[in-house]
């Protein structure tokens, strides 16, 4: 199925290159991380957005990339990106996990190059039982067949336990944290069922945080940026900015 997603945020430079700069992060993490799954500890700290611009992010770099939406209790990707498709209603994970669709019905190419959803279907009142079902596992065995990445978008599991089920079928975890939302002691709890679990922690995207004009943060990598470039191109450009005269150890005339 095809499916038009209406309703994408254009990013400014400054979320672009942090978008890219987790995509690298993750990508340093070992070719061997193929399926990542998302949680949070409570819901609404991003970790859907998150999610989605990291997908079109690596299908930016040109890998073919499977986001699952396996929030079978709160889904908000169909209507927060006004998701339509030609072909008629969009089914979803939930319907094939309950054996009413084949698993070729569930796939939704989009208008991103490279990119690709499962969306979570109608509610369940069981999603428990469904995720842990034969169904789910054929579905990672032929998502890992497919597709260079696999990003799963599972419940806080601060709330449900759902992403417990999850996460050993998947290669690694990251942990969305709002910034200033949970405490200390309440995050440490939830790393703690994440590696009861076997999955490995890739880490956490701290989100939602308030960058104000003139923050440490800004001087820093001001600071930071201004002395990196200053020091490599000096040798070409001297302190005064203009064209040194030796390149590449010859003399210009």
């Amino acid at each position: 199925m095809r499916v038009e997603l209406e309703r994408l945020e254009k990013l400014g430079y400054g979320k672009r290159e942090a978008f890219n700069s987790l995509r690298t992060n993750l990508s340093f993490c070992g070719d061997d991380i193929q399926v990542i799954t998302f949680t949070s500890c409570t819901q609404d700290e991003g970790k859907s957005s998150i999610v989605m611009e990291l997908g079109r992010a690596i299908a930016e770099d040109g890998k073919k990339v499977l986001i699952i939406d396996a929030d079978l209790r709160k889904s908000v990707l169909v209507g927060r990106h006004k998701a339509t498709s030609a072909q008629g209603s969009i089914k979803g994970l939930s319907h094939y996990l309950s054996g009413q669709i084949k698993l070729d019905e569930t796939l939704c190419e989009t208008n991103v190059n490279n990119l690709s959803i499962i969306f979570a279907g109608r509610t369940t009142p069981n999603p428990t039982e469904l995720l842990g079902n034969r169904y789910f596992e054929e579905l990672m065995a032929y998502a890992r067949e497919h597709f260079d990445m696999v990003l799963i978008d599972s419940p806080p599991l601060g709330s449900v336990i759902d992403t417990a089920i999850i996460a050993p079928k998947c290669d690694g975890a990251v942990l969305v944290v709002e910034a200033n939302k949970c405490s200390y002691r309440f995050v440490q709890d939830i790393k703690k069922q994440l590696e009861i679990t076997g999955c490995r922690i890739l880490g956490v995207v701290l989100n939602k945080v308030k960058v104000e004009k003139g923050s440490y943060y800004n001087r820093y990598y001001k600071r930071y940026y201004r002395g990196y470039y200053s020091g490599y191109y000096k040798p070409y450009y001297g302190d005064s900015g203009k064209k040194a005269e030796h390149l590449g150890g010859e003399k210009t005339k």
